[in-house]
């Protein structure tokens, strides 16, 4: 019998072979298919991959499909898939298709498709919307999805349920493999993955194991009374001095701008290192990314300041340091950035934490020691959105066509639209024919004919050419393409930032300090500028919010600390604050609610710590405004962190009348509280995006964020009015309440607090939990001829007089 790939690869490179490993070629070889769930760098990858290649042979016909989430990860997961090829000599060819593909790669792929593909859901979709896309993938034998947990609880996780939902139907005995390093909720994510095929699913548990340090860079001193942002900077000499110890680091940032930041910072620091530390994050020119990746597989970086561009699945051997700057606000997130270290089988992972607040101490502690329990964020998978139905249904005409009864079984077998009714499908099969009942006389929504074979096709090749340029979930503002007056680019700004420079204004992008020289349609012009210093760009939607795991393991270690228990170095640095947070007024624990009251020059102030998170908080302060405004007359402002809840008036705040904390008719009441019909508008412009209501791309031409708003805020009038019951409609104020409210997470605090106890406090200048809200609060407040610094200081100097 010839010997299985996986062990003659194996051998061939010294290497053990992992019992989960052996299970999954196992399993495969069986015609089994499921979910590997394993540590990064234990070899997942090799799992799936070998099971594959002991297929038979490939012949001449596309075999096996690997979904990567990331265009960034599709060069590397090829590299690593070629390997083993070239190694065993076998008669593979492996190929890639994304965005990133040249057209004429492109063009050889269609006449002849290689052995085994990696693609992106785009791109697979795009595959699907081709007239042969039957041919090009009724030979296929394995699907491997990268990364599943990325996908899982999004809705691109939902355009591959579809995707894999059409394969099966042409290749009914396809397998399915997902591959996973950090997902709580296992066995649903098994369901969502195969989706009706989910009974033949196994879990094939891999290395958990692998040696793991979480530690944190401490404050030489922790301020009592600390405020967001400013103790990252002050550790900067501590950060430097990791880099330096270490043969190459990864800087993770949670944010774009604070990458371009921090990539400054280390440079003034160590101006010596250029040319030897990098930037990467999304927004840079695809070129620039591939060359910092490439310096990093060659060894030839110290470091690289990286947001969650770097995240996935990219295997750089030469890391063995990573460090999170500011809390990673998940314990999966943690988790997975540390696995970019050490990134193989027996090396250590080591993630050191840079808080940037000193109550990010406790966020790090706690997120250690919930990796250390084994316990992960669960992803919530997305139910029937049905702007991505109307794209997939698009999709598939522009190939073959479909018909409605065979689509609508084939689409149901996919976990999203398992429940799916025939009134919604009868619905949303009416908006892409002809834009329902209020968008038929508007050719643009005409998008789908019946042919006399009783099969829908789209109208026109002109509909299928602006369909594959718009298809895809991910609805980001609109960007500008920022390149040099003499050529070359250097990236994407959102078109906000950007339009609100000035000719001649230097702004830092990509590591350099560039000069607006003009802003010609979507591209900027840009040049060198002759001094350093500039803004920092910003991009719309990259705050990041504290999980609700990680916010329950925080309120755990408060609870340690009220008993006076300071388990890790961390909770004994911020001991000080915790300290003196219980001397003027005590400290938040399990089963608790802390509310303290300030009366602070003739404004009542109000703060609430509940632990439970941004989201949760922006929600919840504006529910509890709108109830304390109908128990008397009164204007109240709010103001909400990851932490806390602040409550500002002239009149003393009812805070305390029955019924406040009530998750009874709670929906209701926050949907009262909040302008729910703009929230929807702004909800219904991404839906409408992805829906096809609105094209950001034609050929040709592409529109401005202004002008998508506007189409989609208008989309949105005509339909409230006219069709009031509209499917894309409900699933706006579904997303406004389930996403940017938090909807089922707030109900769950309501419950919590309701059935607990609240401690109502009175404070004579305030504790160290408000005096972050309070140090924000000066950040955004009327022009000073102080420093925000100076200001803050004068405050701490007050409250420091009290404590």
């Amino acid at each position: 019998m010839t010997k299985h790939p996986g062990r003659a690869y194996f051998e061939m490179r010294g290497w053990k072979v992992f019992s989960f490993q052996q299970s999954v070629w196992k399993n495969a070889s069986q015609g089994r298919q499921g979910l590997i769930h394993a540590a990064t760098g234990t070899g997942k990858t090799y799992a799936a991959w070998m099971a594959a290649l002991a297929q038979a042979p490939p012949g001449d016909c596309l075999r096996v499909l690997w979904i990567t989430p990331l265009r960034a990860l599709a060069a590397d997961t090829l590299t690593a898939l070629q390997a083993p090829v070239d190694g065993l000599h076998l008669p593979w060819s492996v190929g890639e298709r994304t965005g990133d593909t040249p057209s004429s790669v492109r063009q050889k792929q269609n006449r002849r498709m290689p052995n085994a593909l990696v693609t992106t859901p785009e791109s697979l979709s795009i595959l699907l919307s081709y007239r042969n896309a039957k041919e090009t993938f009724s030979g296929l034998r394995m699907v491997i999805v990268d990364e599943w947990h990325e996908q899982l609880g999004t809705k691109r996780g939902v355009q591959t349920e579809l995707a894999l939902a059409r394969l099966r139907r042409w290749a009914p005995t396809l397998q399915t493999w997902g591959l996973s390093a950090t997902v709580g909720n296992l066995e649903e994510g098994l369901r969502v993955l195969l989706g009706a095929s989910h009974a033949d699913g196994v879990i094939v548990e891999g290395l958990h194991a692998k040696r793991l340090v979480i530690d944190s860079v401490l404050p030489t001193e922790t301020e009592r009374f600390p405020w967001a942002g400013h103790m990252g900077r002050t550790l900067l000499p501590q950060v430097v001095q990791e880099i330096r110890q270490a043969r190459c680091s990864l800087v993770f940032t949670n944010t774009r701008s604070q990458a371009e930041r921090w990539y400054q910072l280390i440079l003034e620091a160590c101006p010596e290192w250029a040319g030897e530390i990098g930037l990467h994050h999304g927004s840079l020119d695809r070129e620039v990314r591939t060359f910092v990746e490439g310096q990093l597989r060659l060894g030839r970086m110290r470091c690289v300041i990286c947001t969650s561009s770097l995240d996935l699945g990219v295997d750089f051997t030469c890391v063995d340091r990573v460090l999170q700057i500011g809390s990673p606000k998940g314990v999966a997130r943690l988790l997975q950035r540390a696995g970019r270290s050490g990134h193989q089988p027996g090396s250590t992972s080591r993630a050191t934490c840079v808080p940037a607040h000193a109550l990010e101490l406790v966020e790090a502690c706690a997120a250690r020691e919930a990796i250390e329990k084994g316990v992960l964020e669960s992803r919530v998978p997305v139910e029937k959105p049905f702007d991505v139905l109307a794209q997939h249904l698009v999709t598939i005409a522009c190939g073959d066509g479909f018909d409605a009864n065979d689509l609508l079984t084939e689409v149901r077998s996919s976990h999203a639209y398992r429940n799916l009714t025939d009134e919604e499908w009868r619905s949303v099969l009416d908006f892409v024919t002809c834009g329902g009942k209020t968008l038929s006389a508007y050719p643009d929504y005409n998008k789908l004919i019946k042919g006399s074979d009783g099969r829908w096709m789209v109208a026109n090749e002109a509909v299928c050419r602006r369909h594959r340029m718009n298809i895809g979930t991910i609805t980001s503002g609109s960007s500008v393409r920022v390149q040099y007056l003499t050529g070359g680019a250097v990236g994407q700004i959102d078109e906000s930032f950007i339009s609100g420079l000035k000719p001649n204004q230097a702004f830092v992008f990509g590591g350099k300090t560039l000069e607006l020289v003009k802003l010609k349609e979507m591209t900027a012009y840009v040049k060198q500028a002759a001094a350093p210093g500039g803004v920092t760009p910003s991009w719309a939607g990259s705050r990041m919010p504290l999980s609700s795991l990680l916010a329950r393991h925080v309120r755990r270690k408060l609870d340690e600390a009220e008993s006076g228990c300071y388990r890790g170095v961390e909770m004994e640095c911020v001991r000080p604050v915790l300290e003196t947070q219980r001397r003027v007024s005590r400290i938040p624990v399990q089963g608790q609610l802390l509310v303290e009251t300030l009366h602070r020059r003739g404004r009542h102030h109000v703060f609430l710590h509940p632990f439970e998170g941004l989201l949760v908080h922006e929600g919840l302060a504006a529910l509890l405004a709108y109830r304390m405004s109908r128990a008397k007359p009164l204007s109240v402002s709010t103001m909400a962190s990851e932490y806390s809840i602040e409550f500002t008036s002239l009149d003393p705040l009812p805070i305390a009348d029955p019924g406040m904390f009530s998750p009874e008719h709670f929906e209701r009441d926050l949907i009262s509280s909040i302008n729910a019909a703009e929230l929807g508008r702004r909800q219904f412009r991404e839906i409408s995006r992805v829906a096809g209501l609105t094209f950001p791309h034609s050929p040709g031409r592409s529109k401005t964020s202004r002008q998508l708003q506007a189409s989609g805020g208008l989309l949105f009038d005509v339909l409230s009015e006219h069709d009031p019951g509209n499917l894309l409609l409900q699933q706006a104020r579904t997303e406004v309440l389930d996403r940017q409210l938090s909807s089922p997470s707030l109900k769950d605090a309501l419950e919590r607090i309701s059935s607990g106890t609240i401690v109502y406090t009175p404070l004579e200048r305030g504790s160290p939990l408000c005096f972050p809200i309070l140090a924000e609060k000066l950040q955004r407040s009327a022009m000073s001829s102080e420093t925000l610094a100076e200001r803050i200081r004068k405050l701490q100097r007050h409250m420091e007089a009290a404590a």
